[in-house]
């Protein structure tokens, strides 16, 4: 049988699935934010009429995939698998969204790449005939998130320049075997990367090793340059992020600065909603691709675009027990033809 990996770690899909639906949900500051017009819902109440924020993420992941399959035309019972996940222990947010939908379901955590590694398992999953449908989805919400990973924000904690803002919002995509584009044709699952970061308040110098890594690994295996793509975008490395990004290609000789953006400086303006280094969680990136990329995409704003989301592999626990918080990034590339 003939193998569809490439060089080290790249999966060349034979058959890409097509992105046949998208649609995202988001909170009150991601729509005050500069793309407002690329959301599908946006909340003024950030309980999304829920009794938690634990509540409200999850009905903001469910409403997401929703309104993805009225785009795609397909309803729940149509998908063969369902890949979500989210920033909570347990994914509960995922979970519970899932329940009562009776879709064969798979919980993943892969922190802000949730949704990188979500597309990644679902395109590679119908590239070789098991299925012919696949839901993506992934969520985080401030509240929760503030609530698990720092303090509850009653407690009205000082937030470093270097901190992001977790986005409250969900971003879903059904994938189809067949189908007019855009299509994944290629997944570069990453490596785990650990420069020894301890600062939680610090995710995007915690995370830009391993979107480096994978990226060039990306650039190896496929033997693509970055001017092939007309979009390279990491999730959700920020200011700090982007920047210690730039100057590790630099090194190699490679200016990926006309090419490359972040899912975390794009939802938000920097300084006007005062987001410190920029968005985070994997709502971040989920809803900013599900939105603005792929409809730009659509539009031929653009022809190919690498999706690389980025997570930081920690929790409460490892963070108490004074461990480095360990990096993955999945790149996706996303083309509007096979």
């Amino acid at each position: 049988m003939e193998t569809k990996k490439i060089g080290a770690q790249t999966a060349a899909l034979a058959n890409p699935p097509t992105i046949a639906g998208h649609a995202n949900v988001v909170g009150k500051k991601e729509g005050d934010g500069p793309l407002a017009n690329s959301f599908d819902f946006i909340s003024q109440d950030d309980t999304f009429g829920q009794a938690s924020w634990e509540k409200a993420e999850s009905s903001m992941q469910k409403q997401a995939l929703s309104l993805a399959l009225d785009k795609a035309g397909r309803s729940a019972g149509n998908l063969d698998w369902l890949f979500a996940g989210d920033l909570l222990n347990q994914c509960i947010s995922s979970s519970y969204a899932a329940r009562g939908q009776a879709i064969p379901f798979f919980g993943l955590y892969g922190a802000c790449s949730t949704m990188g590694e979500g597309l990644a398992l679902a395109a590679m999953t119908l590239d070789g005939g098991f299925g012919e449908w696949a839901g993506v989805c992934a969520s985080s919400h401030f509240c929760s998130a503030e609530r698990q990973y720092r303090t509850p924000l009653e407690y009205g904690g000082q937030r470093t320049p270097t901190a992001q803002w977790t986005v409250t919002g969900a971003g879903a995509a059904v994938l189809a075997r067949e189908g007019p584009g855009p299509y994944i044709t290629h997944v570069t699952p990453g490596k785990i990367v650990d420069k020894g970061i301890k600062d939680a308040n610090n995710m995007g110098a915690a995370m830009t090793p391993a979107a480096y890594e994978t990226i060039k690994a990306h650039f190896r295996d496929t033997g693509r340059t970055p001017d092939f793509y007309d979009l390279i975008l990491t999730g959700d490395l920020g200011k700090l992020g982007r920047e210690l990004l730039l100057e590790l290609f630099s090194m190699d000789g490679v200016d990926l600065s006309e090419r490359h953006n972040d899912c975390g400086l794009l939802i938000y303006d920097l300084e006007g909603q005062d987001v410190h280094s920029g968005g985070s969680g994997c709502g971040c990136c989920a809803s900013v691709l599900t939105g603005y990329i792929l409809n730009g995409m659509r539009e031929g704003r653009w022809q190919n675009v690498l999706f690389c989301p980025t997570g930081a592999l920690h929790s409460p626990t490892s963070l108490c027990q004074g461990e480095s918080i360990p990096g993955v990034c999945h790149a996706i590339a996303i083309a509007n033809t096979k």
